[in-house]
Order: C-alpha cells, then sequence, then structure tokens
C-alpha cells in the first residue's frame, strides 16, 4: 500500500465494488479499504439481484460500465421476469444467484483490476483540508492521501445487531462495526441520523418438506442482465452456456394465523417494540412482526423460500425479516405450511446503523461541505443492494471525472431510473430506507429495461467505462430500430401495429418475401415504441411542460432564503438545509407548501433573477 493515491474507496459491499471498479478503470490509482478482503460484495440478505425498478437500475448500471449484471448472470440460478403480463415500463428481471459464487466472482474481478489496490484497514478519520477532502487516517494511525475520497460504509457506521434481548456491536452477523468514522463526520459538520434494517433466519435446507409447497421455477429461456453476457451467447451461438450455474427451483409457502399468534404474544419480547431499536426500519420490507401488527386484517403472508446456490445447504425465506428471539423465531418458523420440522442453521436479527441524510449532497454525491468527498450506498440512506450499486458506480463515475478535471456526467431524470434515485436523495432526502420505484419517475413509459443500452452505453463510452466494440454494438441496433420505426410510418404499417391484437410477428407473415430480417432485440424495441408511441407522448409532453416550467428555473447558490418576505421560518428552514438547484427541486422538497413556493417565485422575480422560469407562477 502506497502512501498517496488519486481514490481512496472506503468499504468493498456493493457500492464500494462499483466505486472502486470505476475508478480504477478510468486510470486512476484507486485504494479500496474494507475490514476484510474475503467479506467483499457478500450479499448480506437475500441472494438475489434486480426486481421491480432495480431490475431497471442494474440494466442502466451495466449500460454505463458497471459489473453487477455480469456478475448475477455468472452466478445465477433462477431468472424470473416480474409483472410480465403487464406493460414493459413494469417489467423487471429479478435473478437469484448462488449466494458464495456471487461474492466470490465479484471478488475475483476486484483483486484482479489492474489499477486498484485492496488492503483491509478500519478508517477512523477522514481528512479535510481547506474545505477540501486530503486523504484518511487509517485504524493503526496512518495517514494515507488521496485527491477524492468515496464513503461507502453500508451499515457498519457504529453498528448495533439485535436478536431479542441480545445485543452484538457488529453490521453483519461475522464482522465488525466502523467505530470511530461517525465522530469523525460529524467533527467535519456533517449530520448523521439512525436507520435499522433486518435479515431473515437461515434455513436448513433438508429440513424442509419441499413436496408439500408450490414450487416457483424459473423462467427458461432465460433473459441475462448483462449487455456482455448478451453480447457473448450472440458470439458463441445461441447453445453457449448461459446460465453458468446449476438451476434452481424455488417454493412458494405462507404465514398462517398460528404464526400471527405467536408473533402477537411475543411483541413485549421484540426489539423493536420494546424501544431498544431507535432507527426506523424500511417501510416496503418490514420485519415480519411489524406486518402482523400493521396489517392485522390479513391472515396470511406469503413467503418466498430460496436456496443459496445449487449445493448450499441453506434457504432464505424471503419475507420473514425478524429480530425476536431465537425461540420464539423456530416456534412461528414451524406453523408454515411445509416447515413443521423445520431446523434453522443462523436466526434472523436486526441492524442498526449511522446513516448521512443525503440532502448533505450535490447532485454528483459529492458533499457540500467538503469538495472531493463523497457518500454512496446506505449511508445515504438507501435500501438494496441494486440502489447501493448504482449509486457507487455513480459516485466512482463522478469522483474519477473530477480528478481528472474532466466535466461532470450529468444525468437526467428523462434519461434513467438511477438519475431519478439520486435526484430523489438529494433533492427530498429521506426519512426512511429509501427503495426505488418505477412509479418515482414521471419518464417511466420511456425508461425501460429493454432500452437501458440505447439511452446510456454512449455514456458509459464517453467516461471510458464501456468499449468501442459494445458502444458500436450498440449504435447499430438503435439505427436498426430507428430505421425500422421509420419504415412502419413511411409505409402506413405502424398504424396497423398499435391494434392490440396485432404484432410485429404478424405483420411480417402477412408481408410475404421482402421483409427485413431484425435481430430480437430489435423487433421487440421497435414493437414497444410503436404500440406505446401515444402514451410515451403523452407522458413526455407533461414531463417537459413541468420541467419547462420549473426545472428550468435556477436558483442561485448563495441566495438569501431569510429574506424572502412573508415566507415561514420552517420554510427558511427546509431550503437553507437542501439548497436546491433549481425551483423544480424546491418543489419536490419535503414539507414545502404550494404557497411558500408563490412566495419563493415573487422574491426571485423582484431580484431580476426569473428570466429562466417558462410556466408562470
Amino acid at each position: 500500500m502506497k502512501q498517496a493515491y488519486d481514490v481512496i474507496v472506503v468499504g468493498l459491499g456493493h457500492a464500494g465494488s462499483e466505486a472502486a471498479l470505476a475508478c480504477a478503470r478510468m486510470g486512476l490509482s484507486t485504494l479500496a479499504l474494507t475490514l476484510k478482503r474475503e467479506r467483499a460484495a457478500v450479499m448480506s440478505c437475500n441472494p438475489a439481484v434486480g426486481g421491480t425498478a432495480k431490475g431497471h437500475l442494474v440494466r442502466e448500471l451495466d449500460a454505463l460500465g458497471g459489473e453487477m449484471g455480469r456478475v448475477a448472470d455468472l452466478t445465477g440460478t433462477h431468472f424470473k421476469t416480474l409483472n410480465a403480463s403487464k406493460g414493459p415500463a413494469v417489467q423487471a428481471t429479478r435473478v437469484l444467484c448462488d449466494r458464495d459464487a456471487y461474492a466470490r466472482a465479484m471478488q475475483a474481478v476486484l483483486f484482479n483490476q489492474p489499477g486498484l489496490t485492496v488492503h483491509e484497514a478500519e478508517v477512523s478519520q477522514v481528512v479535510a483540508e481547506g474545505g477540501r477532502v486530503a486523504g484518511v487516517v487509517l485504524g493503526d494511525g496512518t495517514q494515507v492521501a488521496a485527491r477524492a475520497v468515496l464513503l461507502t460504509t453500508g451499515t457498519f457506521l457504529q453498528a448495533l445487531m439485535h436478536v431479542g434481548e441480545k445485543k452484538e456491536v457488529g453490521g453483519r452477523l461475522g464482522d465488525e462495526a466502523a467505530r470511530g468514522l461517525s465522530d469523525s463526520l460529524r467533527a467535519l459538520g456533517f449530520t448523521l441520523g439512525r436507520f435499522k434494517t433486518g435479515t431473515p433466519a437461515r434455513l436448513v435446507r433438508d429440513s424442509i418438506d419441499w413436496a408439500a409447497l408450490a414450487p416457483q421455477p424459473g423462467d427458461f429461456p432465460p433473459r441475462p442482465l448483462s449487455l456482455r453476457t448478451k453480447w457473448a451467447r450472440e458470439l458463441t451461438g445461441a447453445d453457449a452456456a448461459f446460465p453458468c450455474q446449476p438451476a434452481v427451483t424455488c417454493a412458494l409457502t405462507y404465514t398462517t394465523p398460528e404464526t400471527h399468534r405467536i408473533l402477537r404474544d411475543n411483541l413485549h419480547r421484540s426489539p423493536l417494540y420494546q424501544g431498544e431499536i431507535v432507527g426506523r426500519g424500511p417501510r416496503y420490507c418490514p420485519s415480519l412482526e411489524d406486518k402482523v401488527v400493521r396489517f392485522s386484517a390479513r391472515e396470511r403472508h406469503l413467503v418466498f423460500l430460496e436456496p443459496e446456490g445449487p449445493t448450499s445447504p441453506l434457504v432464505y425465506p424471503a419475507g420473514l425479516s425478524t429480530s425476536l428471539p431465537a425461540d420464539v423465531q423456530l416456534d412461528f418458523l414451524r406453523t408454515l405450511p411445509g416447515l413443521g420440522a423445520v431446523e434453522v442453521a443462523r436466526y434472523g436479527y436486526a441492524v442498526e446503523y449511522d446513516y448521512a441524510p443525503p440532502t448533505q449532497l450535490h447532485g454528483t454525491l459529492e458533499t457540500k461541505r467538503v469538495e472531493g468527498l463523497y457518500f454512496a450506498g446506505q449511508l445515504n440512506g438507501t435500501s438494496g443492494y441494486e440502489e447501493a450499486a448504482f449509486q457507487g458506480l455513480y459516485a466512482g463515475i463522478q469522483a474519477g471525472l473530477k480528478v481528472k478535471g474532466e466535466p461532470a456526467l450529468e444525468l437526467g431524470r428523462h434519461e434513467a431510473h438511477g438519475a431519478v434515485l439520486v435526484d430523489e436523495l438529494v433533492t427530498r432526502g429521506v426519512d426512511e430506507p429509501f427503495r426505488m420505484f418505477t412509479s418515482r419517475s414521471e419518464h417511466r413509459l420511456r425508461l425501460r429495461e429493454g432500452n437501458a443500452d440505447l439511452r446510456l452505453v454512449r455514456y458509459g463510452a464517453r467516461v471510458g467505462l464501456v468499449g468501442r466494440e459494445l458502444a458500436e454494438r450498440v449504435e447499430a441496433r438503435e439505427r436498426a430500430v430507428r430505421g425500422e420505426v421509420e419504415r412502419l410510418k413511411r409505409t402506413g404499417l405502424a398504424a396497423r401495429l398499435k391494434r392490440p391484437e396485432v404484432t410485429y410477428a404478424s405483420l411480417a407473415r402477412g408481408a410475404g418475401e421482402g421483409w427485413p430480417e431484425l435481430a430480437a432485440d430489435v423487433v421487440e424495441e421497435v414493437e414497444v415504441e410503436v404500440k406505446y408511441e401515444g402514451y410515451i407522448v403523452m407522458a413526455e409532453r407533461a414531463a417537459a411542460r413541468e420541467a419547462e416550467a420549473w426545472d428550468g428555473w435556477r436558483i442561485p447558490g448563495d441566495f438569501a432564503y431569510g429574506g424572502v418576505r412573508g415566507l415561514s421560518a420552517e420554510a427558511v428552514e427546509k431550503l437553507e438545509k437542501h439548497r436546491p438547484g433549481t425551483v423544480g427541486q424546491a418543489r419536490r422538497v419535503p414539507g414545502l407548501t404550494p404557497a411558500a413556493i408563490s412566495l419563493l417565485l415573487v422574491a426571485l422575480k423582484r431580484e431580476g433573477l426569473g428570466e429562466g422560469a417558462r410556466g408562470g407562477v
């Protein structure tokens, strides 16, 4: 390990892995610091990548040059397209992975990446000089200099694990907590909060009565997440070995009234209901005891039993996150169909940890207080591997560009769900662990999994993370799609294709000879573009009117909100805290009323700052 690097990445979870690889691949000397090398890129909770909106993020990350999608394909054991019967905007890929194989595959990429040094150490302090980051101090007192520092600390800051009445310091079972970094961040002026997350018990595979359960096989043929997987298959033939891992079959079970009775009778033993856990947990992934209380009218909750690998003895019961005592966990588990004699290899637990409210960041994920310091992942209050990975890649790209003296990468909300994710974080902030949904995007009809490459590969190529050959293949696909859509419109066939009962294949069959032979992914995109054009146009016009009226109206960074006549002290506090860059961002600040926005607009106009507006007051 040298004493100076271009970039230091602290933490090697899903965010840190993407950040470190991005910086190194951009030609920067990069140091990644982690508590344990063998725990890098470990799937701490569910052994899956993708899902609703999350699959979109992974496809976008992949198009920008990230690694998660490719590793998920390499280690995937169960591929599923969610919402397959719904519109293409909400269809999403989910890949169940071999948990151990995923970590090994990502570690192999990290440890063999030129320009990247991985070192075991705890970071106790971030060093800043004159408002700019200068490096970090390690637990043994060693100081390492850097031109940029990225913190991707996950759930490890001041982390505390709960299983019933028992407490243990640590950010993950078998791992320690990061103890000194929170104090260092507070000393630099950052505000920290407290969140919690949780994970279910791991079940012994052979103790489950699989014959009594409804099997849930994966899709065949499966759809890969990564462009590089797809390209490799095309180059080697359709019968190329994919997936690389043997397939597994999952199963479906559910909680029962007896399950719920046991949970209610033992709420007094739950650290969540005892007040021992002060951090707020994710609303969209609550603990089982919380679900039973909040949804008391529901007679059952579905549970998906997911093997952690083809040969793994462990099963992940998705939907059973809990921090109840071990004896209670075993009691309620054995009330589920198929689990009457189940054995538990590891009991579920909750983790409390420090996070930094992301309104303290610029849109590049660089902190406002310290230049050259970036936050990404669960440190920003998000939940989920995919949200973390996209942030890690995005922060890594931005840090790399800044160190190289190049302009930042500016992705708009109309270009990527990942851009929506970042904008929501830095503008609105979080009051609970943040999860991405397609409904958060006003451009969701345009931002589909199937066209992520068409939207974003050019940006990945620009920053040096996507190779020329792949970029040219995507450009060729884009030309083919555009050309065929134009041909269909020119010949009047587009109007026929818009009919629900008409498909591109049926048009081709009726046309006879002379019909162009196009790749399957081109045909799929053409059909979606034509059929949904009207809906997309309407949605885009509405979004454009919104953006033109508000997002184009910029607010100076030093604007004095305290001088706005009539603005309440609460509104001034929120605006000073968030420092929105545009009126559009100000409108998205939680708790700001329309009246407050009107007063702000009047003040901007009075100071001659209204020229950018298009929609009036």
